[in-house]
């Protein structure tokens, strides 16, 4: 199941179970006067009798701080803001190189790009503010080189590159994306 379609699942259940509508429960949230989100959960959960997951959703959607709230070119300068802005570069390299594969989903998350064909085949995240890590699913290709095991970096894909400067987006990064790509 993805995400639009667990969140959609999640809202008709919140519904059934509350006998209120998602909108309601929004508009309350906004009107409760509390500003952050921990605070927000805190008050739902105990003067609404709401669970911590149902909680969590109405939260973010009413505090519009969820990945699905934002416009995609927003997350992704604000993947870039502040320090983070120092890989751009590496980025971008990275990603018009993807575009011009061809057949090619962006989909924006709150810190990384998910790159999608059938499925996902790789994601790009500005981890810190001199390194770009490339994420790429490569089932059964043995870490060797630049190329390591995610290990537990991130469980939606099996290797990374560790990327410091645009130049590094090279030929053989190319290659490995574009192998992922194939076989997606």
């Amino acid at each position: 199941m993805d995400v639009d379609a667990a969140t959609a699942k999640m809202i008709a259940n919140l519904e059934a179970n509350t006998g209120r509508s998602f909108a309601d429960w929004i508009a309350e949230a906004k009107a409760s006067g509390h500003g952050k989100h921990g605070q927000l959960v805190a008050w739902l959960k105990a003067d609404r009798g709401l669970t911590h997951g149902y909680a969590n959703l109405v939260a973010h959607k009413a505090m519009a701080s969820d990945a699905g709230s934002q416009a995609g070119d927003d997350l992704v300068e604000a993947m870039f803001a502040g320090p983070k802005a120092a890989m751009r570069p590496a980025y971008d390299k990275a990603a018009g190189f993807v575009e011009g594969l061809g057949g090619v989903e962006f989909a924006p998350k709150k810190g990384y790009m998910s790159l999608r064909r059938s499925k996902q085949f790789a994601l790009l995240q500005p981890s810190t503010k001199d390194r770009l890590d490339v994420g790429l699913v490569l089932k059964g290709v043995e870490p060797a080189g630049r190329l390591e095991a995610a290990g537990s970096w991130n469980a939606m894909v099996s290797h990374r590159i560790r990327i410091g400067s645009a130049e590094e987006v090279d030929a053989e990064v190319l290659g490995w994306i574009k192998r992922a790509w194939e076989a997606a």
